[in-house]
């Protein structure tokens, strides 16, 4: 049980290459924007800076279980939720190393 903790721990609050959590709402210094939160029928995930196409972006449901994996992003992407379950998603960009760079979470309502 203890793990399992330490897992979604890890997922909702990862560290960046530097070691410091990164908080989508809080951090002056993102990467992405994503909108709408909450979000029903799609996400945007627009890049402000840094756009790298290396990067990958990973979608985990709240259990830690990777939904969707988007390698080679372009600097928008609109993610279709229809076969979204309704909660807490966490999502990580991470560099062409795995280093991840952020990290986030986002709601999804039906």
């Amino acid at each position: 049980m203890k793990k399992i903790i330490i897992i979604l721990s890890i997922l909702v609050f990862g560290l960046n290459s530097h070691g410091f959590s990164q908080n989508n709402a809080e951090s002056s210094n993102r990467i992405i924007k994503f909108y709408p939160n909450p979000a029903s029928a799609f996400i945007n995930f627009d890049f402000l800076r840094s756009y790298d196409v290396n990067y990958t972006l990973f979608i985990f449901n709240f259990m830690g279980k990777k939904i969707i994996e988007i390698k080679n992003t372009p600097s928008r992407i609109n993610l279709n939720l229809v076969d979204f379950f309704r909660g807490i998603y966490i999502y990580q960009l991470r560099d062409k190393n795995g280093i991840i760079m952020e990290t986030g979470k986002f709601q999804v309502v039906k």
